[in-house]
C-alpha cells in the first residue's frame, strides 16, 4: 500500500489518502463510510481514532490503523466505481493529477542523515581531491523545515553558488524503539520514500573546515520527499531497488539499493542509540554522480530553471524545478 498526505481540493487542508494507480482516497471519510455501513454510531468520532486523517497519527496509531486502512483497500473497485461515497454523500476520491501533494510525513520528529554508506559515493569523492574524507557511518540531522514535497519548487538561494542534489531512499520508522538490534529492525519500519538531499557545496565546504555539517545542507526547500510513504509490505527486498537521478532528462545518477556496504536492518540498528519514533526518517546516503565530484562539477551544478527528477524503483518520481529565491 502506499499512503500519501495531499490537499483536500473541497476541504482545502491536508490529508491522508491511499493511492491506488492514478487514484487517490481520502482513506479517513472512506473508513468513515465502511463504518456507517456496518451501523456504527459517531463515525468521524471513531474514525478519527482508528484510522487519523493525517499521517504522523496515523503512523503513532500502528497495527489497528493499519488494519482500518487495509478494510479501506479492499474497498476501492467499489470507491472507484462510485458505490461508496463519504459518510455524508461527499467525494472521497480524486485523481492523483488533480490534487497537491505534499510531502507523505510533514513533519517528522526527526531526520536522521547518512552520508557515506555507499561507498562509490566516497571513492568518486577522493578520486575528485574533494577536500574532506568520507567514511562510513558519517551522520547529522537535517532539519524537518527544509522539508517540502515531491513536485514543489526547490529555492536557490541568493548567496549559493554551488547547488548539489543527493538522490537517497527514504526509511521511515513506524514504531517506537531503542537499541534496536538488526534482526528485529523491519518490525520497526513503516516503508520507505525517495529524498533528495539537496546542498549547498560552498557552504558546506565552509562548514566542514571546522567539522561541521549544518546550514549547507539545512537551508529551506533542501530536503524534497515523496511522492508518497510505500508502506514495507510492498518491498519485499529493499536492498535491489533502482536509483536515478536525471536533470532536465539527462541521467546525473544511477545505481541501486544493492550497492549499500551496510544494509537497512544495519543502519537502523547503528542510530537506534537515541529513541526512535513514528515517522522518524532515516536515510540511506547517495549513490556516486553528485556534482561536486564530476569534472568539470561547474557544468552540473544546479541552476535555476532545471528540472530535477528523483527516482526509486517501485517508491515513485518526484520532479521539482529549481527557481530564483526572489527578493
Amino acid at each position: 500500500m502506499r499512503i500519501a498526505t495531499f490537499i483536500h481540493p473541497l476541504l482545502r487542508k491536508p490529508r491522508l489518502g491511499l493511492v491506488e494507480n492514478e487514484y487517490v482516497i481520502d482513506a479517513n471519510l472512506a473508513y468513515q463510510a465502511l463504518l456507517l455501513e456496518q451501523g456504527e454510531e459517531d463515525v468521524e468520532t471513531l474514525a478519527d481514532a482508528l484510522l487519523p486523517s493525517d499521517a504522523l497519527r496515523f503512523l503513532r496509531r500502528g497495527n489497528r490503523a493499519l488494519e482500518a486502512l487495509k478494510n479501506v483497500r479492499e474497498k476501492t473497485k467499489a470507491i472507484i466505481s462510485g458505490e461508496i461515497k463519504g459518510p455524508e454523500g461527499q467525494d472521497i476520491l480524486f485523481n492523483i493529477r488533480d490534487v497537491k501533494l505534499k510531502a507523505p510525513i510533514p513533519r517528522p520528529g526527526k531526520i536522521i542523515h547518512t552520508a557515506g554508506n555507499f561507498r562509490e559515493h566516497a571513492h568518486e569523492a577522493e578520486k575528485s581531491g574533494w577536500e574532506f574524507p568520507i567514511p562510513q557511518w558519517i551522520s547529522f540531522l537535517k532539519s524537518t523545515s527544509a522539508i517540502i514535497g515531491p513536485y514543489d519548487p526547490i529555492v536557490y538561494p541568493k548567496f549559493v553558488k554551488e547547488l548539489d542534489y543527493e538522490l537517497e531512499v527514504a526509511i521511515v520508522i513506524g514504531r517506537r524503539g531503542k537499541y534496536i538490534s538488526r534482526d528485529k529492525a523491519y518490525d520497526y519500519i513503516a516503508g520507505y520514500m525517495v529524498f533528495n538531499d539537496i546542498t549547498a557545496r560552498d557552504i558546506q565546504r565552509e562548514e566542514m573546515k571546522n567539522g561541521l555539517l549544518n546550514f549547507g545542507k539545512n537551508l529551506d526547500t533542501f530536503a524534497p520527499m515523496g511522492p508518497w510513504l510505500t508502506l514495507k509490505d510492498d518491498i519485499p527486498d529493499p536492498h535491489n531497488l533502482k536509483m536515478e537521478l536525471r536533470v532536465n532528462g539527462e541521467v546525473r545518477q544511477s545505481g541501486s539499493t544493492s550497492r549499500l556496504s551496510v544494509s537497512i536492518p544495519e543502519i537502523i540498528e547503528h542510530y537506534s542509540w537515541v529513541m526512535l519514533e513514528p515517522g522518524d526518517i532515516i536515510t540511506t546516503g547517495t549513490i556516486s554522480g553528485v556534482a561536486a565530484f564530476r569534472e568539470n562539477p561547474e557544468r552540473y551544478y544546479l541552476k535555476p530553471g532545471d528540472i530535477v527528477e528523483s527516482e526509486v524503483e517501485r517508491l515513485g518520481v518526484m520532479r521539482n524545478q529549481v527557481v530564483a529565491e526572489s527578493g
